[in-house]
């Protein structure tokens, strides 16, 4: 029997419907922000924004300050130069530097409006990265691109992907203001367009390198390219870690079933003795440790879990673990869990396949995507065959085939890798990192 997936402690449920101003509203009532929600743009002038381009964040950040500082100053001047205010409206002419706000944001909720003309073509960037699609639907000359489909699509990811194209037109006629409701966590992402739902909580692929996930953190940009577009009511919300936890464990949950019940070790073996159980979460005793795993045993499935991190801490999962011997070599993996900030806690260097989602000493994983030691993560892996997938807080860092893996940290070999099926469980390690809400699909 599938269960319904339950929620997560002391965390609130996101809005279906965020209020905007009536589209009919007068000036002096636009760009009033709804409970909990800030407005970027105050309807007065330019203030919070300066000028952007396409352009890879993570290189702007790594400029010298003094370069970077140049081309902000650059795009400033030419985004000033073609923006304006117009009875509460953001106005651009369509040339000019994007409209780029000043502070990056990491996970958020943005509520827009906008309104274009024939033939324009604009977009808005999400932590820097292109885009939420906007033009022109009846322009012809596009619909190879797919502009008959429609606004809000991921634009810039794969041919097919999930998200490029919108789930359903949604466009209102020119003359008239459409809204956009977008929903950002890692890089899945929601959008609404005018009240229909267009994309379907996809992952946003990184447009400067697709082998590499979007920014944690960056900048809201709209785009502009062709012709005028407007823009009023622009607010945002900054989604906590607690509360973007609990959105993405609501998602896809047909399937999973629980494989700890939050109380007592139940259908768990091994050194139990060295784990206790604290407020639902399995917690591993300092200075004791030992792989503690399922009873029953698994081929392929997904795991999702919460974890959570004191500083410089360590552990695993471990992936079809046979019941004896070290995780990380006799079973197929162990799934590092580590502190991002491993080496400046404890002053350690690590290999790139000891950091944090990485197949121990064979596949290293992206950094940098975990939240603030003390607070909870949100993972999800998945086995399939010789294939693992991890994804850490709506971020895949991880997508290997240990099968492939020819080369091994300290030359080790893992003569478990190719295991078809075994126990999951919790490689130890001697730190308190805790585990909680601990659900499980079979996928054969």
């Amino acid at each position: 029997m599938t269960r319904s997936f339950p929620p997560f402690h002391g965390l609130i449920c996101l809005p279906l419907v965020a209020a905007l101003a009536p589209l009919t509203a007068p000036a002096a009532e636009l760009n009033q922000p709804p409970p909990g929600f800030v407005a970027l743009f105050n309807g007065r002038d330019l203030t919070g924004w300066r000028g952007g381009d396409t352009y890879d964040h993570r290189k702007l950040l790594a400029l010298p300050e003094a370069e970077r500082a140049a081309q902000i100053q650059k795009w400033t001047d030419s985004m000033k130069a073609h923006w304006s205010v117009e009875d509460g409206e953001l106005v651009n002419d369509g040339q000019g530097a994007y409209a780029t706000t000043e502070k990056d944001y990491g996970n958020f909720e943005l509520l827009v409006e906008y309104k274009t003309v024939p033939k324009a073509d604009s977009g808005i960037y999400l932590r820097g990265v292109p885009q939420v699609q906007i033009w022109d639907f009846t322009e012809k000359e596009k619909f190879n691109l797919g502009a008959d489909k429609g606004s809000g699509g991921l634009w810039n990811n794969s041919p097919g992907a999930p998200g490029k194209d919108p789930l359903v037109r949604a466009d209102r006629p020119f003359g008239e203001w459409n809204q956009f409701r977008i929903l950002m966590i890692g890089s899945r992402v929601t959008v609404w367009l005018n009240d229909k739902l267009v994309v379907d909580h996809a992952l946003m692929e990184n447009y400067y390198d697709r082998k590499t996930p979007v920014p944690e953190f960056g900048p809201i940009q709209l785009q502009t390219h062709g012709g005028e577009i407007r823009w009023r009511n622009i607010f945002l919300r900054e989604i906590p870690a607690d509360e973007a936890n609990r959105y993405l464990a609501t998602r896809c949950t047909a399937g999973f079933e629980p494989i700890f019940n939050g109380r007592d070790f139940t259908g768990w073996t091994g050194p139990v003795d060295n784990y206790q159980i604290v407020d639902g979460a399995i917690v591993c005793q300092p200075g004791k440790g030992g792989c503690i795993y399922t009873k029953e045993e698994y081929g392929d499935f997904v795991v999702r879990l919460e974890f959570k991190l004191p500083r410089g801490g360590n552990n695993g999962l471990a992936i079809r673990y046979p019941g004896q011997g070290d995780a990380a070599y006799a079973g197929m993996t162990e799934l590092q869990v580590l502190d991002d900030d491993y080496e400046q806690a404890v002053g350690d260097k690590i290999d790139p396949r000891q950091a944090h989602g990485s197949a121990y000493g064979m596949i290293a994983a992206h950094r940098g995507y975990q939240h603030p030691v003390g607070h909870w993560n949100f993972q999800e892996v998945t086995v399939k065959g010789s294939k693992i997938r991890v994804e850490l807080n709506g971020v895949v860092i991880l997508d290997g085939d240990v099968a492939a893996v020819k080369e091994f940290m300290g030359k080790t070999p893992h003569p478990g890798k190719d295991l078809l099926k075994g126990h999951f469980g919790f490689a130890g390690h001697n730190d308190p990192v805790a585990f909680r809400n601990i659900w499980l699909k079979r996928l054969d």
